[in-house]
């Protein structure tokens, strides 16, 4: 995978928040990151103490489930959506079983930028995952804002 306007080494630095409660869909999730060469994962499955690990990660995108015991990935949308400066463009792709047209509605009037079904297309997530960190970058120089690919 490559890009004209951004190299794909600044891509795989980004840092990359992973919220399911299924730890075989984070393991999944994490070994194809890993694979991809992206370094900068953290994986939750907590969905409670999400807001806290936004705050100490800062992640580029994240990769939300929305079916989770207590607090569900819309909650979770809502909850990131109020944590985020109005000039911030901070993806979150939602990654889920529920298929039904009105949970892609109502995850993308949340705030989600992006919504496939489970299973996935493992080489198709990964195309989504860099294509919307490569807008985020895009994003990042038309704001003036420093491309923080530290970890």
């Amino acid at each position: 995978m490559t890009s004209i306007a951004v190299p794909y080494e600044e891509i795989l630095q980004r840092r990359i928040l992973v919220i399911d409660d299924e730890e075989a869909n984070l393991l999944l999730l994490e070994t194809l990151l890993k694979r991809e060469g992206y370094s900068h994962i953290h994986c939750l499955s907590d969905p409670s103490q999400a807001i806290e690990k936004l705050v100490e990660v800062d992640p580029h995108i994240i990769l939300l489930d929305l079916m989770m015991p207590d607090i569900d990935g819309y909650q979770l949308l809502d909850s990131f959506r109020r944590q985020s400066r109005p000039d911030e463009f901070r993806p979150v792709l939602v990654l889920t079983a529920d298929t039904t047209l009105q949970a892609r509605r109502r995850a993308l009037s949340l705030g989600a930028k992006d919504f496939v079904s489970k299973p996935f297309d493992v080489i198709e997530i990964a195309l989504r995952i860099s294509n919307l960190l490569e807008t985020q970058i895009l994003y990042e120089r038309v704001q003036g804002q420093p491309s923080d690919a530290s970890g």
